[in-house]
């Protein structure tokens, strides 16, 4: 990437993984935290007032993803981080269930995942998207690592008001370099729009909806069951991050050399089939996992897999509906959160009804039905050869 392209992306790739950030650092508190509060007693309220963060940024989407089509993408980010830091400041100033459901609610409700990816894709060229893509989706990655290291200490130090009050700082900060540092750009200004029917119904389009759907049922099903393999297996809860961060690390550096090759030799549906092969396998890696070290190795090769799959997909969303990216990209990851929430619903249920082991064996027959379905894809749209730097 030049150095416009760097710039950009990396800034990106931050607001994007603050807003991740938002959402992974109360998973290790905040369960704990609830029991002390009015309501906190029923885990039913207390699983929605930390879900409805996601149900409600399903439900906006594809219309601030439409929106950034038509108006441009600074004016709906910024918007986006507005309401994110409105919520954390509500979370910070109520130590109440309901209003924290309520805070949650609205900072979900600034769903600008959308708009940020075809944003990326709008300040990059075609040759090193996927790679900004990595990036991006690398930061969600890294996020989840993070939480992991820091909630606990943070929240013993400020309590979960004071994890609030950063977030909401830091949102602040998100807006100042969307303003500031990246560039304003309406890219489809003057293309007709296709309809949210035509979008939603093209062939390319739905097969990688559909895999991200699958690629998120499993994954959140998969984390249900892994903290209890980790323990069952000697290593206490508050240790699991010995294990997560290195392993996350890794795989980014496992899985540059694909992407690479994936872009140079413009191979990038072969390198997507690997990727969901390397889940396939590490599903099947975990059902006979038994030792720290055994549930680690499948952790990495699910991760290089994941890493690959949140690079390539979302480029490839932005390749088949260019005139359209912030649309098809609100649909994607509306579809995405849906595969969040289906998975956790059914994860939670095999766990209950058949068995832990089960919820892996649930994600190795998804990953077939995707890998069954992602080979019958069509050619890949042809790159565009730009020699030109992106203008800011």
């Amino acid at each position: 990437m030049n150095p416009s392209e760097l710039r950009s992306t990396l800034a990106l790739a931050g607001i994007f993984g603050l807003r991740m950030l938002g959402l992974f650092l109360l998973l290790p508190v905040f369960s704990i935290h609830a029991r002390g509060l009015p309501g906190g007693e029923h885990a039913l309220w207390v699983g929605l007032a930390l879900g409805i963060f996601n149900i409600v940024q399903a439900c906006f989407y594809i219309p601030l993803g439409r929106l950034s089509d038509r108006i441009g993408r600074k004016p709906v980010v910024l918007w986006g981080l507005s309401l994110f830091v409105a919520g954390a400041l509500i979370c910070a100033a109520k130590d109440d269930l309901l209003w924290i459901a309520i805070g949650r609610g609205i900072m979900g409700a600034g769903a600008v995942s959308a708009a940020i990816s075809a944003w990326v894709a709008d300040l990059t060229r075609e040759q090193v998207r996927t790679r900004a893509m990595a990036l991006v989706g690398g930061s969600i990655a890294l996020s989840f690592a993070l939480s992991l290291v820091i909630a606990a200490p943070i929240y013993r130090v400020i309590s979960l008001s004071g994890i609030f009050v950063i977030l909401a700082l830091l949102g602040v900060g998100a807006m100042l370099v969307t303003y500031y540092v990246l560039p304003s750009t309406k890219p489809t200004a003057r293309i007709e729009q296709a309809s949210l029917r035509a979008v939603f119904l093209r062939p390319e389009l739905m097969r990688l909806n559909a895999g991200v759907f699958v690629l998120h049922a499993t994954q959140v099903a998969m984390f249900l069951v892994v903290p209890r393999l980790l323990v069952q297996a000697g290593l206490p809860l508050v240790a699991h991050w010995q294990v997560y961060l290195p392993v996350v690390l890794l795989s980014f550096f496992l899985m540059a050399p694909f992407i690479i090759f994936g872009e140079k030799k413009q191979q990038l549906r072969k390198v997507m089939l690997m990727a969901i092969i390397l889940l396939f396998i590490a599903e099947c890696a975990f059902i006979g996992a038994n030792s720290v070290m055994s549930i680690a190795i499948a952790l990495l090769i699910y991760f290089v897999g994941f890493n690959l799959l949140e690079a390539l997909q979302p480029s490839l969303v932005s390749r088949f509906a260019k005139e359209s990216k912030g649309t098809a990209l609100g649909v994607y990851n509306t579809t995405q959160s849906i595969g969040l929430f289906t998975g956790a619903v059914a994860g939670g249920w095999l766990m209950d009804s058949q068995g832990d082991l089960s919820v892996f064996a649930m994600g190795a027959a998804l990953l077939l039905c995707w890998l069954i379905i992602a080979w019958s894809m069509h050619e890949l749209p042809a790159r565009v050869v730009d020699t030109a730097t992106t203008s800011s």
